[in-house]
């Protein structure tokens, strides 16, 4: 995945010049929810490509265990290869020093010609011997040469992979650098809110009071995402004292014994699809143009999702941003 770098600042630049007083509110709130959906795209991406990072060093391990087991196999085998042809050589150039060939040459020297006969298969059977168990020993090297050589393309690969991620992601941590200052320029815009504004951009999705009317309350996931009702948005966040969208589907799931992918496009890609007519409690819905956003439905036409800096997860309409599908897990 290649990211153009500067691209999203560019943009988050000119979304948050805004007078500091300015009377449209309506306004200030869409530019601040654009230029926080923007942040939240890119903080996603910069999660996925850690995750793929972190893959990869698995890979790389994996491959290193291979590639060092084939070396080990293929000196080996070249070892019991020298060592065997150097004792084949002795054979071959020797008068079978020890007993038992000496008495056997003795008496097939004795002129026979059955004698003969049977020295010339002696010695042919030493010979094929020999070269089946020196070709055995030549195949069992080409093969453990074969897999270290296997093994070495396959790191070669993995730490090509590698550098390649850990480039992406650098230049993903410098553009979040600057994506940091545009963060903390939402964060003071939303803070300089007086009560009133603020009240307004707490309710710009629509948040609904349950009260004592909690739908699917025996649904595990459902009730530890609405445990977390009133907690604090954080960016990247997964708890248990602030969340983001998809740190707060990570947890809620998570308390249930159940991982699941820890990016929102990487969640809605995770589950088995569902149509937005066939939602049941726990599901999760993905929202926004390249699915910047999740949130769970919890039932009645209404979800749970921790929305932006400033506003506390809440509960708001199904259809209160507009959604690109869902999943159950």
């Amino acid at each position: 995945m290649v990211i153009a770098v500067g691209a999203l600042s560019s943009a988050a630049v000119g979304a948050l010049q805004v007078p500091a007083g300015a009377d449209d509110v309506d306004e200030l709130i869409d530019r601040l929810e654009d230029v926080s959906h923007q942040a939240t795209a890119k903080s996603e991406e910069i999660k996925s490509l850690e995750d793929q990072v972190a893959a990869s060093e698995r890979k790389i391990a994996e491959a290193d265990e291979k590639a060092a087991a084939a070396r080990t196999a293929a000196a080996e085998a070249n070892g019991a290869k020298t060592n065997y042809q150097r004792n084949v050589n002795d054979i071959a150039q020797s008068k079978y020093r020890n007993s038992e060939s000496e008495v056997l040459l003795t008496t097939l020297e004795s002129g026979s010609p059955q004698v003969a006969i049977d020295r010339a298969a002696y010695l042919n059977s030493l010979s094929r011997n020999a070269q089946m168990t020196i070709d055995g020993l030549n195949t069992a090297n080409e093969e453990a040469a074969s897999r270290a050589r296997s093994a070495n393309i396959a790191k070669a690969e993995a730490e090509y992979n590698r550098n390649q991620l850990a480039a992406q992601l650098d230049a993903l941590h410098r553009e979040r650098d600057e994506l940091d200052g545009q963060i903390r320029d939402i964060e003071d815009q939303v803070d300089s809110l007086n009560e009133e504004d603020r009240q307004r951009w707490i309710a710009k999705d629509g948040p609904i009071d349950l009260g004592a009317n909690v739908p699917a309350a025996d649904s595990g996931v459902v009730a530890a995402a609405l445990a977390q009702i009133g907690k604090p948005y954080g960016w990247g966040a997964t708890g248990p004292d602030a969340f983001d969208c998809s740190g707060l589907m990570v947890w809620a799931y998570g308390q249930n014994g159940k991982g699941i992918p820890r990016t929102s496009q990487a969640q809605l890609a995770g589950g088995t699809p569902v149509s937005m007519d066939q939602l049941q409690p726990g599901d999760i819905i993905g929202y926004y143009p390249g699915v910047t956003h999740v949130a769970m439905y919890i039932g009645d036409g209404m979800v749970v999702h921790a929305s932006d800096y400033g506003i506390p997860v809440q509960v708001v309409p199904v259809n209160s941003m507009p959604a690109q599908g869902a999943v159950r897990y």
